[in-house]
């Protein structure tokens, strides 16, 4: 049961080929008929079986047979009864080869596949290459060279070219998937298995869309948790958006809101096909950059400045040495060589000179990578240089790329840095946009890192009155609030709003005006008004009672002129927020398809569409999350102490961004917000008026239903689950916090399992391991709450203070509990632990119930689990939780144990 459900499919052990004939003039010219030519012709290490169903007997003889893959290449007629054989054939998966498949086609042919539980790769794909199995099932050429990049497309074009350029520059794969439109088996799927996929290293994407936002974004994280993921997605501009719906046959979406889900995820996402080439040179290398700090070594002053301008250009810093590196080197390069900012050899330098260079930048703490350009000089041997580079790399603890300008004279050292493994370009931009995308890795699994929780840690809102006022508007069947309620609306998230209230005649006007203190704004307040300054529906700036008076008739006039059939509630009237040097800020949701909620952040005021700033962020928010949301927007800058106004309350800004968090959390029926402006100076922030949308839960959001009470399934990324935080007595005296995990855990969870009895570990891992490898422990720590659950039980201790000093109070993890959910989305399998000096103490008993209340509450109806059958504490355990226990049959050392929940 470790064994990933796709394994059948992308690492089978034996293939049946329902192949038909070669001659058949159906699969003229196309995949089907490439295909028969490169599985004929290849050296698969398994088990490899030809069959044609028109001449091989009946579909019952044929369904004696066994394999774990069946490959159909067979005209759109012979599909159906071909899958009908795999699947009596037990076959586990199945490609289908087979193009100009239709939608209620393809939909057909995933119900055979369901009902006879295979899994179905295609159709209308070019299939799939495994190298390293020697196994090409594809109709994309020739097999790939055997490598650590695995690349999956939704564009056959894309794969065929992407080969094409790999076997001229050295770029090996691990893995080649095609999927085409009406795909059964999804992207989703696919980078499921790779995230675990010993063979894969790194993963290449190409996007055009997506058909369920939870289920990518769930195995999208999962991947970019274990591996660098870097995507390509077409659809940048509205016209590639529409003709990549077209082509893939999947929901495309907002692009700014796609990149905003692919810097949550942890992945890369790169701009052009080039920067896709550049990318996978980097990664066919390994290297893993952990920071933004670039140093260039050059033997030429003009390559270097364009290097250090494109750093500048993708906000990138360039790296310099520390003042003890640079004098001990400056004693081993030529006159005329400067370390001032780029490390310029001068053109005098020789291999030995370019090799010291990089070694000092290797040793400086603060450099993260190394650029190497060689400009062809007379008399020197670029070869010779390149040589150099070759013999430093095995010392390199960070990345090392080369860019050797120049054509014919560099050709051969350049074939020999991709030989070698040294990623090596032909122009400084490339090679530094390069170290960009991938140093982004590391920025983005900052944020992958973040696992808020719905709430944050601020003063409880009101929900129920929040959802008070939404029900009553949708029982009136309106969408739009007006301004009181959204002002309502916010207040019961306690976001600051200025005083409103709604005078309904011109004397009303004036008398609280009048109250409220002079000056005022007075604003029209109808539901079928979406911006008021659009049918000239604000006043700003009234200074007396007589002027509220005549300025609210003049309201109710001009827009009953420019709209007859509008609904006027009357006129708002609020006192003009005070600040001076304030600047005005936007904040806003927006609801994608198929992402769902959005939040918004950037500049305000009435011009908010010609200066169109608004930088992404799915929620759920945190402080680190807000704060990096700010910092994206282009108004960040005019946020600091600038001519003479002091700095702006940027915690106010983050405390209204945790707060509308907090409201999209919570409401799934908000559609739109739009909070403009924000008033924020040195003392706080102030919305001065708000627009909000809303409609009934699962009407919208990426046809996602449910309600924040049912699992948030409106949003995109599901928010920590406090909710199932408990504390529990502790037989023996003392008690202990069940909680799920987070990402901070990996420390305590590493001790738990180093202090664990060989035995325990053993039972647990099967393995003799001493402690979980980095990868493992990230996959343990950072997970997929929608998918799968750890519940960790933690404990207060108190230990000696450093140096025999005051003892101090620390937590630590002694048990945990684990499931995660099987494909069929309706079982799950679990896992236990417990540290050997907390046995006999009802923690595992304890751990097992609340794992399973957590996987009955998600709906899972059975919960089962691979148990040693030597095993006796656990297999006692099991028994007195009713368990199921029955042997394994894969293997008699095991028993499954099953719960129906």
């Amino acid at each position: 049961m470790d064994k990933h459900y796709l394994t059948p499919l992308f690492s089978p052990e034996s293939i049946v080929v329902f192949a038909g004939r070669a001659d058949d003039p159906a699969l003229a010219g196309t995949h089907a008929a490439t295909l028969h030519q490169a599985l004929r012709a290849q050296r698969f290490s398994g088990t490899l079986t030809f069959l044609d169903i028109n001449t091989s007997g009946t579909l019952a003889d044929l369904a004696q047979s066994r394999a774990d893959l069946a490959i159909i290449a067979l005209p759109p007629r012979d599909i159906p009864a071909a899958l009908e054989v795999a699947g009596r054939m037990t076959c586990r998966s199945a490609l289908v080869m087979s193009s100009g498949v239709d939608a209620e086609q393809a939909r057909e042919l995933t119900r055979i596949a369901r009902r006879a539980g295979v899994h179905l790769l295609g159709p209308n794909s070019l299939g799939l290459q495994r190298p390293l199995l020697n196994l090409n099932a594809s109709a994309a050429g020739p097999l790939a060279r055997a490598g650590s990049l695995a690349l999956v497309s939704q564009s056959g074009a894309l794969i065929t070219s992407m080969l094409d350029w790999a076997r001229g520059n050295a770029v090996g794969f691990s893995a080649v998937v095609s999927l085409g439109q009406h795909a059964a088996v999804d992207i989703a799927q696919v980078l499921d298995f790779l995230a675990s996929d010993p063979r894969t290293q790194s993963i290449l994407l190409y996007l055009e869309g997506i058909a369920s936002a939870r289920g990518f974004m769930s195995a999208l994280r999962s991947a970019a948790t274990a591996k660098p993921v870097v995507v390509l997605k077409a659809g940048r501009r509205p016209a590639g958006n529409a003709a990549a719906q077209t082509h893939s046959g999947a929901i495309v979406g907002s692009d700014d809101v796609f990149d905003a889900a692919l810097r949550r995820a942890g992945a890369v996402r790169v701009g052009s096909f080039v920067e896709l080439f550049s990318a996978a040179k980097c990664l066919a290398s390994r290297y893993r950059p952990v920071g933004r700090r670039l140093a260039v070594v050059t033997n030429g002053g003009g390559p270097g400045v364009l290097a250090a301008d494109w750093v500048n250009e993708l906000e990138l810093q360039l790296g310099t040495l520390a003042a003890d590196g640079a004098a001990a080197l400056q004693a081993q390069l030529p006159d005329g060589a400067s370390l001032a900012d780029l490390i310029d050899l001068s053109e005098f330098a020789g291999p030995d000179h370019f090799r010291a260079a990089i070694e000092a930048a290797n040793r400086d703490r603060t450099i993260d990578g190394v650029l190497a350009i060689y400009s062809p000089k007379v008399g020197l041997d670029a070869g010779a240089v390149a040589q150099a580079l070759i013999e430093a790399r095995p010392g390199m603890a960070k990345p090392l790329l080369a860019c050797w300008m120049g054509d014919v004279a560099v050709e051969a050292a350049r074939d020999l840095l991709g030989e070698a493994g040294v990623p090596c370009f032909r122009s400084p931009e490339a090679a530094v946009g390069a170290f960009s995308n991938i140093a982004s890795f590391y920025r983005n699994q900052q944020l992958l890192q973040q696992t808020p929780p719905p709430l944050s840690a601020l003063a409880k809102p009101d929900i129920e009155g929040a959802r008070l006022v939404i029900e009553s508007v949708l029982a009136e069947r309106r969408k739009v609030l007006t301004e009181m309620e959204s002002k309502t609306l916010l207040s019961a998230f306690h976001i600051p709003v200025t005083e409103t209230i709604l005078a309904r005649s011109p004397n009303e006007a004036m008398m609280i005006a009048t109250q409220l203190g002079f000056p005022v704004a007075l604003k029209i307040d109808s539901p079928d008004v979406a911006h008021k300054s659009d049918v000239q529906g604000v006043a700003l700036n009234i200074m007396s009672g007589a002027s509220a008076r005549d300025t609210y008739q003049d309201l109710v006039e001009r827009v009953a002129r420019q709209q007859p059939s509008v609904r006027i509630n009357g006129v708002t009237i609020q006192k003009m927020a005070r600040a001076r040097r304030g600047r005005e800020i936007h904040v806003g949701v927006v609801t994608d398809q198929p992402f769902g909620p959005v939040i918004v952040f950037g500049a305000g005021g009435t011009m908010i569409e010609l200066i169109d700033d608004g930088a992404m962020e799915l929620p759920p928010l945190n402080q680190f999350l807000a704060r990096r949301l700010i910092e994206r927007s282009r108004v960040a800058r005019t946020l600091g102490a600038w001519r003479g106004a002091a700095a702006a309350d940027i915690e106010a800004l983050e405390r209204i961004l945790l707060r509308v968090s907090e409201m999209v959390c919570e409401l799934p029926q908000l559609r739109e917000m739009d909070i403009n402006p924000i008033i924020v100076d040195e003392s706080g922030a102030v919305a001065v008026d708000a627009r909000i949308v809303i409609d009934h839960p699962g009407a919208g959001a990426g046809g996602r239903t449910g309600s924040a009470g049912q699992g948030y399934h409106h949003l995109a990324i599901l928010p920590y689950p406090a909710r199932y935080e408990q504390l529990w007595p502790l037989r023996g005296g003392g008690e202990y916090t069940v909680r799920p995990i987070h990402p901070d855990d990996a420390q305590m969870l590493q001790v738990l399992v180093q202090n664990l009895s060989p035995e325990s570990r053993y039972f647990r891992f099967v393995s003799s391991m001493a402690e979980l490898p980095p990868a493992m422990l990230a996959r343990f720590t950072l997970i997929d709450y929608d998918r799968e659950m750890a519940l960790v039980a933690v404990v207060d201790e108190r230990r000696p203070g450093p140096d025999g000093g005051a003892p101090v109070q620390t937590q630590r993890i002694v048990g945990v509990s684990r499931y995660v959910t099987n494909p069929d989305r309706a079982s799950c399998e679990f896992s236990l632990v417990v540290a050997d000096d907390f046995n006999g103490k009802g923690l595992g008993a304890r751990l097992m119930e609340s794992i399973m209340d957590v996987a009955r509450d998600k709906g899972l109806a059975e919960i089962e689990g691979l148990v040693l059958a030597n095993n006796a504490s656990m297999l006692k355990l099991m028994r007195g939780l009713g368990f199921t226990v029955k042997p394994f049959a894969e293997d008699r050392d095991f028993v499954i144990c099953s719960h129906a929940l």
